[in-house]
């Protein structure tokens, strides 16, 4: 159905945001992708430049947009420590004055929004698994709070816009997830460990490696996201949306390392502060509100995710513009069983 609604995607270059405009663009929808590529990458949507559907604006959240929409996607936030805590009264701002900025955007348009909240908003958690009943364990003056209390922060004034000026919104937290199209230095523990070993360098595990997280694919995170903007009225969420599959860091380092063939060894270095020491989503509020569960498990979604790492680390083709789908732009994901193209791929 050709422009069924007109969505904007803040953060649409981005790892996530890139998957999410083109599950849109199958579905039929008008895309305006709003970034200011601070970690995003124009690279990753190259292959949707000629869609006559598809926009692309650079623009900066934290100042006011003025456009026409139905839905708003918030993404716009970096999300690996390393980015986050580069500049971190800037990660503040986005998190606040974006979301104020998108609120009253969606205010004004009468459009339904999206925030895409964080597992973070738990802190180092006292509750295992994390329900979204959980208030959380969050250090308000750590290194971490940017993003942590950024976040928190961003939830209140969502919820304040909705009681207060009947704005519908959904919120998910999102646990870990990973895939294609994530950066090879953006500090996550599944990139980090995949690039280390096929680089045949020292996998680097902080703290002792039994540290737990919960890794959720891609693909099912979309789901998700879509699930849950589909929702009926009363659902807002918030909604965590992840993998309960629960590992070991150190167990994901060996999988890595086993999947790979690399050569390299495991080495251990301090936990920085605040990190979590225990990470699992209780997602039973989205199978029974969205009907949502994951399906790609860790060894499948790794298999994927190398793939794509081996080809961008070879030198892959940067200009993707010629390509018509992700399929053609992505060539080499076709080894590892992905069609990131059909509708199907994204389950």
């Amino acid at each position: 159905m050709h422009g069924q609604k007109r969505v904007m995607v803040t953060g649409g270059t981005g790892f996530l945001g890139s998957f999410l405009c083109e599950r849109l663009l199958r579905e039929g929808n008008d895309v305006l992708c709003v970034d200011n590529y601070y970690t995003g990458s124009r690279d990753n949507v190259l292959h949707l430049l000629d869609d006559p559907r598809f926009e692309i604006l650079r623009h900066d959240i934290t100042f006011p947009l003025y456009v026409e929409v139905d839905e708003i996607y918030n993404l716009a936030c970096p999300a690996s420590p390393v980015h986050y805590q580069f500049d971190p009264v800037q990660t503040v701002k986005t998190n606040v004055h974006g979301a104020i900025n998108m609120l009253g955007l969606a205010k004004r348009t009468k459009a339904k929004i999206f925030q895409a909240s964080t597992s973070e908003v738990y802190g180092d958690p006292a509750v295992h698994p994390q329900p979204e009943e959980y208030r959380g364990s969050v250090n308000p003056i750590g290194p971490r709070a940017c993003y942590d209390e950024g976040k928190r922060c961003a939830e209140t004034l969502f919820f304040d816009y909705h009681r207060q000026y009947g704005v519908e919104i959904r919120v998910a937290r999102i646990f870990n997830t990973y895939g294609p199209r994530m950066q090879t230095n953006d500090g996550r523990v599944v990139s980090n460990f995949i690039v280390q070993a096929l680089r045949n360098e020292p996998i680097t595990i902080f703290g002792n490696g039994t540290q737990t997280r919960s890794f959720c694919y891609v693909d099912d995170l979309i789901d998700g996201f879509i699930r849950l903007m589909g929702a009926p009225a009363g659902v807002t969420g918030p909604i965590n949306l992840g993998n309960p599959g629960e590992f070991q860091v150190r167990e994901l380092a060996e999988m890595v390392v086993e999947m790979t063939g690399s050569k390299s060894g495991i080495v251990f270095k301090d936990l920085p502060i605040d990190d979590p020491t225990q990470r699992k989503p209780d997602i039973s509020r989205a199978t029974q509100q969205l009907g949502w569960q994951p399906k790609v498990n860790l060894r499948e979604g790794l298999e994927r995710t190398i793939a794509y790492f081996e080809w961008k680390l070879s030198g892959g083709v940067r200009n993707r513009l010629s390509a018509k789908s992700s399929q053609e732009a992505y060539p080499h994901l076709a080894s590892a069983n992905v069609e990131l193209a059909a509708p199907e791929a994204i389950r």
